[in-house]
């Protein structure tokens, strides 16, 4: 089916109708509800035609595209495009022949061969280019923001072209209400739409910080943000803090960012946020003053206060030309100045796009990539924002309050205020933790998620890769203490993917205040519930809970790294087989499920023991005579004779005997007389977990002939012991062999088995 032929000559005639025709008028009122109409209406490929669709439109259909609409998994295909190659630039002399579908979300390459499929989600890209057409047809070059790069070989050139120009529709709305999240749909019964929006409260997340107390107090002023619009509705100041003060050094700041709480430690200092002041070249504040003095005053430790210009002195300079700039140190006392020198987020852009070029090279060298990345000065950028949030860090755990702020204090602020509360607070080293980090210092503080991440088109000057920047420190920190860490580096990658992919409506908005307007939490998932059913997936093996509260980050040139799981995740024989993450993960998963069933294999044989123990001494003191020496003699002789004895004994007693055959189960052997279980308990509750688990390197595909690769996560059935895919092994639930009662991953057959047998 044309699919640009189909919506022209749609829109021809329908512009041929009245403005006051049945379609004109009906088609708002189009809804799932809408009953099926009479037998005797027309039906177009199966469906019933609503009475208010014009004869007209429905005649030209079915003359023009006689084929049924295609579908691939559940998704309705707009483009189907056969012969199509794919081309891996270490691979252009074998590229993959498969089948292109277009649907409304994904552009999917599928591989008759090897059935693997290449999912891209409209949403993950970046940019797409039209390369000149070759002899074997014409190429459409894709880069997304998951950094992926493909190029597809389409072989006629109006069809590429039909690709090409549905794409550049799809991929960035002009409106924020057509993005992906209003219209995603889980699968039945994965998770309900309300889970994850409650997960975290601003306020109880200040009451585990001792927030508000006789020092800090909560400003109403801003619940209809009426002080700060980009600020959140809760927002904590000094007690000293006057009306007049916050108003006046609101408005005293760019965007009205005043300076408020965003980490308050156990020894007092605290490390506060805003904006640059609008100095100008001499202007000054006395509020302004007063509201930092009354910051420093909160911390008795010390009689002064770090304020932190997170940019390069230059830049702070040249600001000053257009009204802004930064702090006169005459005008404020006991406060120690500096600049750190975190570049700009144009600067950043260009530099992770030379990254990319590094990456990839059409011959790359060890002296190539080598350079490419020296010249990007991606890694000196990564080292600067570790450092300044180091500084930080330092100055707070040495009981020094510290004020931060760059231009706007949305991005680099962002930062470095959680970068350094994750230095200094292992619970943000926590999964829940980091969530709530998120959270607060970039969700409700206002990063411009949907202008810094191309959400919606917009002013390509402003997309720049500050969050990515983030998460790449987070992953130095991790790389250098795995110990101090619960989450995994599968962790970071899917939250970097998800704030692109809009599929949540978590990181829609570039504030509290617009997500409130949006009404995400009632028309959108959120991730975090989403994460919640995966939690299994990004634990960290290597995690020990008792850590030290500071981390220190190491600032040596040869300690930071770069990021080859992020930037270069989709190339083909760079990765291990199995991440070592992964294999220790599997290991630790195969010890806790064996753990688990021999501790209820302990308990059973415990009960089992006290039982016979119990039965034993009945028996004994149920003999009232002593058996001759003969008679004890021929009983301990002839066992035949008494095992069939006994038996017989057995069999003549009480249908309610616990040792009668066909009521024998673990169950009854219980320590708790109240419990029962079937016929065939002991043998269900011994099969019911694998003891040995298939080896994770033997394993190259899925039983759904899914192909493994490096990005693709091998996940063992805790009851058969064989390996799937994530698609393959979405259940979960509690083994009866297993004495936690814990709901542990099994596959779809064991899952249908398990219920079949349940009671």
């Amino acid at each position: 089916m044309d699919f640009t032929r189909f919506m022209n000559k749609f829109n021809e005639i329908e512009r041929q109708l009245s403005p006051t025709s049945a379609l004109r008028l009906s088609f708002d009122n189009i809804s799932p509800e809408t009953e099926e109409p009479p037998e005797g209406n027309k039906r177009l490929w199966g469906v019933p035609v609503p009475p208010f669709v014009s004869e007209k439109v429905v005649s030209w259909i079915e003359e023009e595209f006689n084929e049924a609409p295609i579908y691939y998994n559940g998704n309705c295909v707009l483009k189907k495009v056969e012969n199509v190659r794919m081309i891996d630039r270490y691979n252009t002399k074998n590229p993959t022949v498969g089948t292109l579908y277009l649907t409304a979300t994904h552009l999917i390459f599928v591989e008759p061969d090897s059935n693997k499929e290449t999912w891209i989600l409209h949403m993950h890209i970046a940019n797409i280019e039209k390369l000149p057409l070759s002899t074997t047809g014409s190429p459409l070059l894709i880069r997304c923001k998951t950094f992926l790069s493909v190029t597809f070989v389409i072989p006629k050139d109006s069809e590429c072209h039909d690709v090409y120009t549905s794409l550049i529709k799809l991929f960035q709305p002009v409106s924020i209400n057509k993005l992906y999240c209003f219209n995603y749909q889980p699968a039945k019964d994965d998770f309900p739409q309300n889970a994850g929006w409650d997960y975290f409260k601003l306020d109880a997340e200040f009451k585990r910080l001792r927030v508000p107390n006789d020092i800090w107090t909560l400003c109403t002023m801003n619940e209809k943000y009426d002080l700060c619009d980009t600020y959140p509705r809760q927002i904590y100041v000094p007690q000293e803090a006057t009306k007049l003060m916050l108003i006046s050094s609101s408005r005293f700041r760019s965007k009205g960012r005043l300076p408020a709480l965003t980490y308050l430690h156990a020894n007092k200092a605290s490390i506060c946020r805003c904006s640059q002041p609008l100095s100008g070249f001499s202007a000054r504040c006395l509020e302004d003053e007063q509201m930092l003095e009354a910051i420093r005053k909160t911390n008795p430790n010390t009689d002064y206060m770090y304020v932190v210009d997170t940019r390069p002195r230059i830049n702070a300079i040249a600001n000053r030309a257009a009204g802004k700039g930064y702090e006169n140190e005459a005008f404020y006392e006991n406060i120690k100045f500096h600049f750190l020198g975190i570049e700009n987020i144009h600067v950043q852009r260009a530099s992770l796009q030379k990254v990319l070029e590094a990456c990839e090279q059409k011959t790359p060298t060890m002296s190539g990539f080598l350079n490419a990345l020296e010249s990007s000065g991606w890694l000196k950028h990564i080292r600067s924002v570790l450092g300044t949030s180091s500084f930080i860090a330092n100055a707070v755990d040495k009981g020094v309050s510290v004020v931060v702020h760059c231009s706007d204090g949305w991005d680099r602020t962002a930062q470095v205020c959680s970068l350094a509360s994750l230095m200094l607070d292992p619970y943000y080293r926590t999964i829940k933790g980091f969530q709530a980090l998120i959270e607060k210092d970039w969700l409700a503080f206002g990063h411009k998620f949907s202008e810094r991440c191309g959400h919606i088109q917009t002013e390509a000057r402003e997309v720049s890769p500050i969050f990515t920047q983030f998460l790449d420190c987070t992953w130095q920190l991790m790389s250098q203490r795995s110990d101090a860490f619960e989450f995994n580096e599968r962790f970071l990658l899917i939250l970097h993917d998800h704030v692109h992919s809009c599929q949540f409506g978590t990181f829609v908005g570039n504030c509290e205040k617009d997500r409130l307007d949006l009404k995400l939490a009632e028309r959108t998932y959120s991730l975090w519930g989403f994460m919640s059913n995966h939690l299994n997936e990004y634990i960290n093996p290597l995690y020990k809970p008792v850590m030290d509260e500071l981390i220190k980050a190491n600032l040596a040139p040869q300690c930071i790294k770069f990021w080859r799981g992020m930037y270069s995740r989709f190339e083909s024989g760079i990765h291990p087989r199995e991440p070592l993450g992964d294999v220790l993960l599997d290991s630790k998963e195969h010890c806790n499920s064996l753990e688990d069933h021999v501790q209820h294999l302990t308990k059973r044989i415990a009960s089992f023991k006290n039982y016979i123990s119990k039965s034993a001494k009945k028996l004994q003191d149920a003999t009232t005579t002593k058996p001759s020496k003969e008679t004890v003699s021929n009983e301990i002789i002839d066992n035949k004779y008494n095992y069939d004895k006994k038996l017989s004994e057995l069999s003549a007693a009480d249908d309610d005997h616990p040792l009668k055959a066909n009521n024998m189960s673990f169950a009854n052997l219980s320590l708790n007389s109240e419990q029962t279980a079937s016929p065939n308990g002991l043998t269900d509750e011994i099969t019911a977990v694998a003891v040995d688990w298939k080896p994770m390197r033997n394993v190259t595909a899925c039983s759904c002939s899914t192909p493994f690769d490096q990005f693709s996560k091998k996940t063992h059935c805790w009851r058969c012991g064989e390996i799937f895919c994530e698609r393959c092994i979405d259940k979960s639930m509690a083994l009866p062999g297993q004495d936690s009662g814990k709901a542990v991953p099994v596959c779809r057959s064991c899952f249908r088995t398990m219920q079949k047998n349940s009671p």
